[in-house]
C-alpha cells in the first residue's frame, strides 16, 4: 500500500468519524451495554457501531464471570485513539473468550455516547481505564489483570504503570502498534507542532493527538527515567506498513528482560496488515494469544509466501 493511499484511507476514516462526532449527546446504556456481533474488520465494525455507538464488543463486560484457574487474570481492552471499543475489538474480544478469559472494555476518553472515543487527553484517559481496570478486578475478585491495547491504548496503560499504581495491578502488557515512542504521521503532526494555532485547533478536539507526537511533553515525561517497570511484562507486535504510528519503530521498547518487541513481518513476511487493520489480524490475535499464556504458545499459521525465482 502506497504513502498516498495510506493517507486517504485516514483521511477517510477523519471523515467518516467527523459526521457522527454530533452523535455525542447519546444517553449510556444500563450497567452492562448490549454487545455486537463479530466482525471481520475495522470498516464493518466501525459502522456497525456509528448507529449503534454504546455497543460493546461481543462476549466482553460479563461483571459475573469468574476467571478460571488456567486464566486467572481477566483481560481488559484498551482502544486506540479516535476509535471506539467496539471498532477496534469486535473480532478479537470473541477470540479471547473462546480461550476461556473474563473479557472486559469500555468507551473512555469522550463524549459518552459517542462512536469517537479516546480523544482526549492521554493522562484522562488512562486515569479512566485505570478506574475500570479497578472496577474489573473488583468484580472479578483477580489480584491481577492482563491489558491488551492497540495503538493509544497499548501506550496510555504505561501512564497507568507509572503514576497510579497499575505496576501493583497490571501483569502483562501488550501493545498492538502501540504509540509508545509517538508519531510525526509522516511529518504532518511534527509540522503542525510548530504552527501554534494549528496546535491549538487540532487540540481543543482531539487533545490525545498533540499528546502523540513524538516529541510532546507528555511523552517526554512519560518515557522518562525508563519506558518499563519491574514486575509488568511487555509485549510490542507492530507491522512495518503502520500508516499511523510513523516510523514503525516508535512503536517499540527499550530492550529489556521484561520486554517482548515482535514485528509482525519477522513472523510472517507476507503479512501486510496496517495500523488500522491489526486488531484484525489473525497472525497478530496468535500471537497476543501467546503472550498471555506463553506455557499455551503457539506458531502462528502464516499465509503462503510463493518463492523468490532467481
Amino acid at each position: 500500500m502506497g504513502l498516498g493511499t495510506r493517507l486517504r484511507r485516514i483521511g477517510a476514516l477523519a471523515a467518516a468519524i467527523g459526521l457522527v462526532l454530533g452523535l455525542g449527546t447519546q444517553a449510556q446504556a444500563s450497567e452492562r451495554e448490549p454487545t455486537g456481533p463479530p466482525q471481520p474488520n475495522v470498516v464493518t465494525a466501525l459502522a456497525y457501531s456509528m448507529a449503534r455507538p454504546t455497543v460493546m464488543p461481543p462476549h466482553t463486560n460479563d461483571w459475573g464471570c469468574e476467571p478460571s484457574a488456567e486464566h486467572p487474570n481477566p483481560v481488559l481492552l484498551s482502544n486506540g485513539t479516535l476509535v471506539n471499543s467496539y471498532a477496534d475489538w469486535a473480532g478479537l474480544s470473541g477470540k479471547l473468550a473462546d480461550a476461556g478469559y473474563c473479557v472486559f472494555s469500555a468507551n473512555l476518553g469522550g463524549a459518552k455516547g459517542s462512536p469517537v472515543q479516546t480523544v482526549a487527553p492521554v493522562a484522562e484517559t488512562a486515569t479512566q481505564l485505570a478506574e475500570f481496570g479497578d472496577r474489573v478486578l473488583a468484580a472479578t475478585g483477580a489480584e491481577e489483570l492482563d491489558v491488551v491495547g492497540h495503538s493509544q491504548g497499548g501506550m496510555n496503560p504505561r501512564y497507568w504503570i507509572k503514576y497510579l499504581g497499575g505496576e501493583e495491578k497490571i501483569d502483562r502488557l501488550i501493545g498492538l502498534a502501540p504509540s509508545n515512542y509517538g508519531t510525526d504521521l509522516f511529518g504532518l503532526l511534527t509540522l503542525v507542532q510548530r504552527v501554534p494555532p494549528l496546535r491549538e485547533l487540532v487540540g481543543i478536539p482531539f487533545p490525545a493527538f498533540n499528546d502523540q507526537e513524538t516529541h510532546s511533553e507528555f511523552l517526554a515525561d512519560l518515557n522518562s527515567g525508563g519506558d518499563t517497570v519491574d514486575g509488568v511484562d511487555y509485549t510490542v507486535i507492530q507491522t512495518k506498513y503502520d500508516e499511523v504510528v510513523t516510523p514503525y519503530s516508535n512503536a517499540f521498547l527499550e530492550p529489556a528482560p521484561n520486554v517482548d518487541n515482535i514485528l509482525l513481518q519477522d513472523i510472517c513476511p507476507a503479512d501486510k496488515t496496517d495500523h488500522l487493520g491489526i486488531t484484525y489480524d489473525p497472525i497478530a490475535a496468535r500471537l497476543v494469544l501467546n503472550a498471555l499464556d506463553p506455557a499455551d504458545a503457539q506458531p502462528p499459521r502464516c499465509r503462503f509466501v510463493p518463492p523468490v525465482l532467481s
